[in-house]
């Protein structure tokens, strides 16, 4: 009676490379899976954190009352980072000006260059593990369809060496190389859309993080309340005297 065909047969009779392959792969999946929901998770943290602190941002009174409330304190989100920057730096030109290379420039060129680093840092950590999860995607399918030629060239070693051609001798070993080039887009899949997502939504995040760098900047500049959107009132002019 001839032995089943399937993954425990095809598991019984894989080589080094092939086993090889299987190890690689089960690696990738465990990787690409853990990114997809660390980051996600950390991602969704960092959101709700971000409001939390925008909410007490723009009801602050003034920068003062935001720059004490961060002083001394580790930011826990991508938007209290920026503004703590964005406020050491500020207060840092105004007392001690301009000493060293990396504080050359006008007070306004030393605070863009100060947020824009700490966005450069907050879309370096971002995108950590990202590239990853991009050449996992990129790459799986390849790796697979690698173990399906690799089964089907000895399966047909094993035929030619069988003298037997026949249907049944054929497809079942063909059949279960195939099994490879399954198993490379049962990696790829989770890992391409995972990608996909969290890439999004980091460039939703920085979008928005871009446009509160500008409105700090603003504040820290003018020296405008936070909570003000008003322009200030125009002063009165003084009624004119009456004739006698």
């Amino acid at each position: 009676m001839e032995d089943a065909q399937g993954f425990s047969h095809f598991l019984a009779q894989a080589d080094l490379v092939a086993r090889s392959i299987l190890v690689l792969m089960a690696v990738a999946s465990l990787a690409s899976w853990y990114l997809i929901v660390t980051k996600s998770m950390s991602g969704a943290q960092a959101r709700r954190r971000s409001e939390k602190f925008l909410t007490f941002f723009w009801n602050a009174p003034s920068i003062e009352v935001v720059g004490r409330e961060l002083d001394g304190k580790i930011p826990d989100n991508a938007f209290a980072h920026l503004a703590q920057q964005g406020i050491v730096a500020a207060q840092h030109h105004e007392r001690h000006g301009a000493h060293r290379l990396n504080e050359a420039g006008a007070p306004t060129e030393f605070l863009t260059r100060a947020l824009r680093r700490t966005i450069d840092e907050e879309t370096s950590e971002m995108e950590s593990g990202l590239t990853v999860l991009a050449s996992i995607g990129a790459t799986a399918p390849f790796v697979g369809l690698l173990g399906t030629v690799w089964g089907i060239y000895h399966a047909l070693l094993a035929i030619s060496r069988s003298g037997s051609g026949t249907l049944d001798k054929v497809a079942g070993p063909v059949g279960e190389a195939l099994i490879m080039t399954a198993i490379g887009l049962a990696v790829a899949i989770p890992a391409v859309l995972g990608y996909n997502f969290i890439v999004r939504s980091n460039r939703i995040t920085l979008a928005r993080l871009d446009g509160f760098a500008h409105d700090l900047f603003t504040f820290l500049v003018t020296g405008a309340k936070v909570g003000s959107s008003e322009p200030p009132a125009a002063p009165k002019r003084p009624a004119p005297a009456r004739s006698a």
